[in-house]
Protein backbone atom coordinates (compact mmCIF):
# COMPACT_ATOMS: atom_id res chain seq x y z
CA UNK A 1 0.00 0.00 0.00
CA UNK A 2 1.32 3.33 -0.88
CA UNK A 3 2.48 5.61 1.67
CA UNK A 4 1.01 8.91 -0.35
CA UNK A 5 -0.47 11.17 2.28
CA UNK A 6 -3.88 12.18 0.99
CA UNK A 7 -4.98 15.91 2.43
CA UNK A 8 -8.67 16.26 4.09
CA UNK A 9 -10.06 19.31 5.38
CA UNK A 10 -12.22 20.22 8.55
CA UNK A 11 -15.44 21.20 7.00
CA UNK A 12 -16.72 23.89 9.47
CA UNK A 13 -17.50 27.03 6.89
CA UNK A 14 -15.38 30.25 7.55
CA UNK A 15 -17.33 33.43 6.20
CA UNK A 16 -14.32 35.91 6.75
CA UNK A 17 -11.05 35.02 7.27
CA UNK A 18 -10.84 31.01 6.04
CA UNK A 19 -9.08 29.31 8.59
CA UNK A 20 -9.13 25.89 6.94
CA UNK A 21 -7.27 23.12 9.02
CA UNK A 22 -5.78 20.35 5.89
CA UNK A 23 -5.37 17.69 7.46
CA UNK A 24 -4.42 14.05 7.00
CA UNK A 25 -5.47 10.16 6.63
CA UNK A 26 -3.85 7.10 7.70
CA UNK A 27 -4.93 4.15 6.56
CA UNK A 28 -4.68 1.34 8.77
CA UNK A 29 -0.80 0.10 8.20
CA UNK A 30 0.37 2.84 6.50
CA UNK A 31 1.66 5.07 8.87
CA UNK A 32 3.36 4.18 12.51
CA UNK A 33 0.78 4.75 14.95
CA UNK A 34 0.91 6.60 18.81
CA UNK A 35 -0.46 5.04 21.68
CA UNK A 36 -2.78 7.63 21.52
CA UNK A 37 -6.49 6.40 22.06
CA UNK A 38 -9.23 7.92 20.09
CA UNK A 39 -11.79 7.92 22.97
CA UNK A 40 -9.86 7.88 26.04
CA UNK A 41 -13.14 8.37 28.72
CA UNK A 42 -15.37 6.10 31.01
CA UNK A 43 -18.88 6.47 31.33
CA UNK A 44 -21.66 6.78 28.54
CA UNK A 45 -24.33 8.40 26.62
CA UNK A 46 -27.37 6.91 26.14
CA UNK A 47 -29.62 7.24 23.48
CA UNK A 48 -32.61 9.52 24.34
CA UNK A 49 -34.97 8.22 22.44
CA UNK A 50 -36.28 5.13 20.48
CA UNK A 51 -34.87 4.50 16.70
CA UNK A 52 -38.19 5.09 13.75
CA UNK A 53 -39.31 2.11 12.91
CA UNK A 54 -38.00 0.24 9.73
CA UNK A 55 -38.22 1.17 6.18
CA UNK A 56 -39.24 4.89 7.37
CA UNK A 57 -38.78 7.11 4.12
CA UNK A 58 -35.90 9.49 3.84
CA UNK A 59 -38.23 12.10 4.27
CA UNK A 60 -40.25 11.03 7.38
CA UNK A 61 -36.71 10.90 8.72
CA UNK A 62 -36.12 14.26 7.94
CA UNK A 63 -39.47 15.56 9.26
CA UNK A 64 -38.65 14.06 12.49
CA UNK A 65 -35.11 14.45 13.04
CA UNK A 66 -34.60 17.43 11.67
CA UNK A 67 -35.58 19.77 14.50
CA UNK A 68 -32.89 18.62 16.19
CA UNK A 69 -30.06 19.35 14.31
CA UNK A 70 -28.58 22.95 14.70
CA UNK A 71 -26.32 25.84 12.79
CA UNK A 72 -23.53 26.93 14.82
CA UNK A 73 -21.84 30.28 14.56
CA UNK A 74 -18.77 31.24 16.00
CA UNK A 75 -16.59 34.52 16.45
CA UNK A 76 -13.16 34.35 17.17
CA UNK A 77 -10.41 37.19 17.15
CA UNK A 78 -8.26 36.90 13.97
CA UNK A 79 -4.84 35.98 14.29
CA UNK A 80 -1.96 38.59 12.77
CA UNK A 81 -1.10 42.01 13.38
CA UNK A 82 -4.23 43.26 11.97
CA UNK A 83 -6.67 42.00 14.26
CA UNK A 84 -10.74 41.76 13.35
CA UNK A 85 -12.85 38.82 13.48
CA UNK A 86 -13.31 35.55 11.80
CA UNK A 87 -16.56 34.03 11.60
CA UNK A 88 -17.46 30.43 11.32
CA UNK A 89 -20.62 28.47 10.60
CA UNK A 90 -20.99 24.20 11.39
CA UNK A 91 -23.54 22.20 12.83
CA UNK A 92 -24.53 20.07 15.77
CA UNK A 93 -27.29 18.29 17.24
CA UNK A 94 -29.23 18.11 20.62
CA UNK A 95 -28.57 15.10 22.77
CA UNK A 96 -30.79 15.67 25.52
CA UNK A 97 -33.34 17.35 26.58
CA UNK A 98 -31.53 19.54 28.54
CA UNK A 99 -30.13 21.87 25.78
CA UNK A 100 -26.82 20.07 25.22
CA UNK A 101 -25.54 19.85 21.86
CA UNK A 102 -22.74 17.84 20.27
CA UNK A 103 -20.71 19.66 17.04
CA UNK A 104 -17.01 19.68 16.07
CA UNK A 105 -14.17 20.85 18.35
CA UNK A 106 -12.79 22.65 15.30
CA UNK A 107 -15.90 24.57 14.89
CA UNK A 108 -15.81 26.58 18.11
CA UNK A 109 -12.14 26.41 18.71
CA UNK A 110 -10.96 29.65 19.49
CA UNK A 111 -14.53 30.89 19.75
CA UNK A 112 -15.03 33.89 22.27
CA UNK A 113 -18.61 33.88 21.25
CA UNK A 114 -20.78 30.94 19.77
CA UNK A 115 -24.48 31.41 18.80
CA UNK A 116 -27.08 28.43 17.54
CA UNK A 117 -29.83 28.73 15.78
CA UNK A 118 -33.17 26.52 15.28
CA UNK A 119 -33.93 27.62 11.63
CA UNK A 120 -33.97 29.89 9.22
CA UNK A 121 -36.68 32.24 10.72
CA UNK A 122 -35.33 32.15 13.98
CA UNK A 123 -33.43 34.23 16.29
CA UNK A 124 -29.79 32.90 17.01
CA UNK A 125 -29.58 31.54 21.10
CA UNK A 126 -26.46 32.00 23.02
CA UNK A 127 -24.58 28.71 23.51
CA UNK A 128 -22.09 28.35 26.03
CA UNK A 129 -18.99 25.58 25.38
CA UNK A 130 -19.20 23.34 28.14
CA UNK A 131 -16.23 21.22 26.96
CA UNK A 132 -14.45 20.27 24.47
CA UNK A 133 -11.82 17.52 22.81
CA UNK A 134 -9.30 18.18 20.25
CA UNK A 135 -8.59 14.89 20.29
CA UNK A 136 -11.39 13.53 18.56
CA UNK A 137 -12.13 16.55 17.49
CA UNK A 138 -15.83 16.93 19.84
CA UNK A 139 -17.40 19.74 21.77
CA UNK A 140 -19.97 20.23 24.06
CA UNK A 141 -22.30 23.00 23.84
CA UNK A 142 -25.28 24.01 25.96
CA UNK A 143 -28.37 26.45 25.09
CA UNK A 144 -31.02 27.46 27.51
CA UNK A 145 -34.06 24.48 26.86
CA UNK A 146 -36.57 27.23 28.28
CA UNK A 147 -35.55 29.70 24.86
CA UNK A 148 -35.62 26.72 22.27
CA UNK A 149 -39.29 27.54 20.85
CA UNK A 150 -41.23 24.46 20.42
CA UNK A 151 -38.91 22.79 22.70
CA UNK A 152 -35.88 20.60 22.47
CA UNK A 153 -35.99 17.63 20.16
CA UNK A 154 -33.07 15.50 21.22
CA UNK A 155 -31.88 12.46 18.36
CA UNK A 156 -32.02 9.11 19.13
CA UNK A 157 -28.16 7.27 19.32
CA UNK A 158 -27.18 4.45 16.99
CA UNK A 159 -24.06 2.31 17.71
CA UNK A 160 -21.20 2.63 15.30
CA UNK A 161 -19.65 -0.30 16.12
CA UNK A 162 -22.44 -2.26 14.56
CA UNK A 163 -22.42 -0.48 11.02
CA UNK A 164 -21.51 -2.75 8.05
CA UNK A 165 -20.56 -0.89 4.44
CA UNK A 166 -23.23 -0.39 2.08
CA UNK A 167 -26.09 0.53 5.09
CA UNK A 168 -27.67 3.94 3.61
CA UNK A 169 -26.22 6.74 5.49
CA UNK A 170 -28.08 10.71 5.98
CA UNK A 171 -26.47 13.66 6.47
CA UNK A 172 -28.29 16.89 7.59
CA UNK A 173 -26.12 20.24 8.44
CA UNK A 174 -25.46 23.76 7.02
CA UNK A 175 -22.72 23.24 4.11
CA UNK A 176 -21.89 26.67 3.29
CA UNK A 177 -24.85 28.21 5.90
CA UNK A 178 -27.62 26.62 3.90
CA UNK A 179 -29.76 25.36 7.00
CA UNK A 180 -31.17 22.14 7.51
CA UNK A 181 -29.86 20.97 3.89
CA UNK A 182 -29.88 16.82 3.76
CA UNK A 183 -27.55 14.73 1.36
CA UNK A 184 -27.72 10.63 1.63
CA UNK A 185 -25.02 7.67 0.53
CA UNK A 186 -24.16 4.70 1.68
CA UNK A 187 -21.21 3.55 4.43
CA UNK A 188 -18.28 3.44 2.16
CA UNK A 189 -16.00 2.42 4.90
CA UNK A 190 -14.95 1.65 8.32
CA UNK A 191 -12.09 2.11 10.36
CA UNK A 192 -10.49 4.31 9.03
CA UNK A 193 -8.58 6.75 10.38
CA UNK A 194 -8.19 10.94 10.13
CA UNK A 195 -5.93 13.12 12.32
CA UNK A 196 -7.30 15.22 14.94
CA UNK A 197 -6.85 19.08 15.23
CA UNK A 198 -4.01 18.74 17.58
CA UNK A 199 -2.11 15.91 15.19
CA UNK A 200 -3.25 12.72 17.20
CA UNK A 201 -5.22 9.70 15.69
CA UNK A 202 -8.79 9.23 15.52
CA UNK A 203 -9.84 5.64 15.22
CA UNK A 204 -12.83 4.07 13.51
CA UNK A 205 -13.83 6.20 11.87
CA UNK A 206 -17.00 6.00 8.93
CA UNK A 207 -16.34 6.86 5.68
CA UNK A 208 -19.91 7.74 3.67
CA UNK A 209 -20.17 9.51 0.23
CA UNK A 210 -23.21 11.33 1.29
CA UNK A 211 -22.31 14.59 0.27
CA UNK A 212 -20.78 17.02 3.25
CA UNK A 213 -19.34 20.40 2.22
CA UNK A 214 -18.18 23.34 4.47
CA UNK A 215 -20.60 24.00 7.38
CA UNK A 216 -21.32 20.39 7.27
CA UNK A 217 -19.03 20.32 10.44
CA UNK A 218 -20.43 19.14 13.96
CA UNK A 219 -23.83 17.95 12.04
CA UNK A 220 -25.31 14.03 12.15
CA UNK A 221 -24.38 11.12 10.15
CA UNK A 222 -27.64 9.14 10.33
CA UNK A 223 -28.64 5.74 9.69
CA UNK A 224 -32.00 4.20 7.65
CA UNK A 225 -33.84 4.70 11.14
CA UNK A 226 -32.66 8.16 12.19
CA UNK A 227 -30.19 6.78 14.60
CA UNK A 228 -26.99 9.05 14.64
CA UNK A 229 -23.85 6.74 13.90
CA UNK A 230 -21.20 9.55 12.98
CA UNK A 231 -20.73 13.30 13.62
CA UNK A 232 -19.61 14.30 10.39
CA UNK A 233 -16.15 16.43 10.65
CA UNK A 234 -13.58 15.65 7.12
CA UNK A 235 -13.66 15.68 3.96
CA UNK A 236 -10.74 14.38 1.07
CA UNK A 237 -9.91 17.82 -0.11
CA UNK A 238 -7.33 17.13 -2.68
CA UNK A 239 -7.19 20.88 -2.70
CA UNK A 240 -10.34 21.87 -2.91
CA UNK A 241 -13.12 22.43 -0.16
CA UNK A 242 -15.88 20.90 -2.31
CA UNK A 243 -17.33 17.48 -1.43
CA UNK A 244 -15.52 14.55 -3.43
CA UNK A 245 -17.39 11.78 -2.68
CA UNK A 246 -15.44 10.65 0.19
CA UNK A 247 -16.68 11.86 3.94
CA UNK A 248 -15.36 11.08 7.40
CA UNK A 249 -17.41 10.68 10.66
CA UNK A 250 -16.17 10.21 13.91
CA UNK A 251 -18.11 7.16 15.09
CA UNK A 252 -20.83 8.25 17.92
CA UNK A 253 -19.47 5.15 19.86
CA UNK A 254 -16.08 7.42 20.47
CA UNK A 255 -18.65 10.34 21.74
CA UNK A 256 -20.80 8.16 24.15
CA UNK A 257 -17.49 7.87 26.10
CA UNK A 258 -16.42 11.59 25.32
CA UNK A 259 -19.29 13.74 25.96
CA UNK A 260 -19.77 12.21 29.67
CA UNK A 261 -16.25 13.74 30.70
CA UNK A 262 -16.86 16.64 28.84
CA UNK A 263 -19.95 17.21 30.43
CA UNK A 264 -18.08 16.52 33.96
CA UNK A 265 -14.66 18.22 33.64
CA UNK A 266 -14.84 19.97 30.42
CA UNK A 267 -11.39 18.50 29.14
CA UNK A 268 -10.51 15.29 28.90
CA UNK A 269 -6.82 13.99 30.31
CA UNK A 270 -5.48 11.01 28.78
CA UNK A 271 -2.99 8.46 29.58
CA UNK A 272 0.48 8.54 27.74
CA UNK A 273 3.27 5.60 26.55
CA UNK A 274 4.86 7.75 24.30
CA UNK A 275 5.89 5.11 21.68
CA UNK A 276 5.13 5.02 17.71
CA UNK A 277 4.81 1.14 16.57
CA UNK A 278 3.74 -0.88 13.57
CA UNK A 279 2.31 -3.58 12.51
CA UNK A 280 4.15 -7.25 12.95
CA UNK A 281 3.48 -8.48 9.40
CA UNK A 282 4.86 -11.76 8.25
CA UNK A 283 7.33 -10.10 5.93
CA UNK A 284 8.56 -8.03 8.97
CA UNK A 285 8.85 -11.27 10.67
CA UNK A 286 10.38 -13.59 8.48
CA UNK A 287 13.17 -10.60 7.86
CA UNK A 288 14.01 -10.32 11.40
CA UNK A 289 13.20 -13.62 12.75
CA UNK A 290 10.59 -12.44 14.84
CA UNK A 291 9.49 -15.63 16.76
CA UNK A 292 5.70 -13.85 16.97
CA UNK A 293 3.28 -12.87 13.89
CA UNK A 294 1.29 -10.93 16.32
CA UNK A 295 2.26 -7.62 18.91
CA UNK A 296 3.11 -3.75 17.88
CA UNK A 297 6.82 -2.96 17.09
CA UNK A 298 8.20 -0.06 18.93
CA UNK A 299 9.50 2.44 15.90
CA UNK A 300 10.22 5.28 17.75
CA UNK A 301 10.07 6.37 21.75
CA UNK A 302 9.52 10.24 22.95
CA UNK A 303 12.72 11.34 24.16
CA UNK A 304 12.18 11.92 28.18
CA UNK A 305 8.71 10.07 27.89
CA UNK A 306 7.07 7.31 29.83
CA UNK A 307 8.28 4.12 27.92
CA UNK A 308 11.33 5.89 27.01
CA UNK A 309 12.11 6.31 30.92
CA UNK A 310 11.37 2.93 31.45
CA UNK A 311 13.73 1.25 29.12
CA UNK A 312 11.23 0.19 26.06
CA UNK A 313 14.05 0.38 23.30
CA UNK A 314 12.76 1.37 19.54
CA UNK A 315 13.63 0.03 16.44
CA UNK A 316 16.80 0.76 14.94
CA UNK A 317 17.62 2.35 11.63
CA UNK A 318 17.30 -1.26 10.02
CA UNK A 319 14.09 -1.86 11.52
CA UNK A 320 15.96 -4.64 13.68
CA UNK A 321 16.71 -4.55 17.94
CA UNK A 322 13.15 -3.07 18.80
CA UNK A 323 11.03 -4.12 21.61
CA UNK A 324 7.30 -6.10 20.41
CA UNK A 325 5.03 -4.65 22.56
CA UNK A 326 2.94 -8.39 23.32
CA UNK A 327 0.46 -7.31 26.45
CA UNK A 328 -0.60 -4.25 28.76
CA UNK A 329 -1.60 -5.66 32.20
CA UNK A 330 -2.04 -8.78 31.15
CA UNK A 331 -4.01 -7.91 27.96
CA UNK A 332 -2.77 -9.45 24.58
CA UNK A 333 -1.77 -6.39 21.62
CA UNK A 334 -2.04 -8.20 18.36
CA UNK A 335 -1.63 -4.66 16.64
CA UNK A 336 -0.58 -0.92 16.73
CA UNK A 337 -4.71 -0.43 17.29
CA UNK A 338 -4.34 -2.59 20.55
CA UNK A 339 -1.74 -0.38 22.72
CA UNK A 340 -4.24 2.83 22.53
CA UNK A 341 -7.16 0.37 23.42
CA UNK A 342 -4.98 -1.42 26.74
CA UNK A 343 -4.23 2.12 28.30
CA UNK A 344 -7.75 3.70 27.79
CA UNK A 345 -9.64 3.98 30.90
CA UNK A 346 -6.25 4.24 32.74
CA UNK A 347 -4.82 7.49 34.42
CA UNK A 348 -1.48 9.48 33.86
CA UNK A 349 0.56 8.23 37.07
CA UNK A 350 -0.79 4.86 37.15
CA UNK A 351 2.10 2.33 36.75
CA UNK A 352 1.39 -0.59 33.90
CA UNK A 353 3.37 -3.71 33.21
CA UNK A 354 4.00 -4.13 29.81
CA UNK A 355 5.63 -7.34 28.59
CA UNK A 356 7.71 -7.20 25.30
CA UNK A 357 9.98 -9.49 22.98
CA UNK A 358 13.16 -8.23 23.71
CA UNK A 359 15.90 -10.58 21.74
CA UNK A 360 14.04 -13.45 21.12
CA UNK A 361 13.00 -13.15 25.45
CA UNK A 362 9.81 -11.93 26.73
CA UNK A 363 10.45 -9.54 29.50
CA UNK A 364 7.72 -7.67 31.73
CA UNK A 365 8.78 -4.06 32.03
CA UNK A 366 6.92 -1.33 34.24
CA UNK A 367 5.95 2.17 32.95
CA UNK A 368 4.43 4.89 34.84
CA UNK A 369 1.80 6.76 32.39
CA UNK A 370 2.29 9.71 31.71
CA UNK A 371 -0.41 13.05 30.52
CA UNK A 372 -1.03 12.84 26.99
CA UNK A 373 1.00 16.17 25.74
CA UNK A 374 -1.12 18.75 23.55
CA UNK A 375 0.44 17.63 20.59
CA UNK A 376 2.11 14.83 19.29
CA UNK A 377 6.27 15.14 19.50
CA UNK A 378 7.78 15.87 16.47
CA UNK A 379 9.54 12.63 15.03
Amino acid sequence: MSSKRTPFAAISGFLAVALIAVLALAFAGVFNRDDSGSSGANGSLASPSAPLPANTSVADIYAQVSKGVVQVESRAKAAGPLGGVEEGTGSGFFIDDGGRIVTNQHVVEGANQVRVRLGPDKDPLSAKVLGSDPSTDIALLKVDPDKVKGGVKPLGLGDSGKLRVGEPTIAIGSPFGLEGSLTTGVVSALERQVESPNGFAIDDVVQTDAAINPGNSGGPLLDARGRVIGINAQIASNGARANSGVGFAIPINTAKKVVPALQRNGEIKRPYLGVSTTDVTDDLARRFGLPVKDGALVTSTVDGGPAERAGIRPAGPTGRGGDVLLAVNGKAIQNPGDVADRIEGLEPGDQTRIQVLRDDERKTVTVTLGERPDRPASP
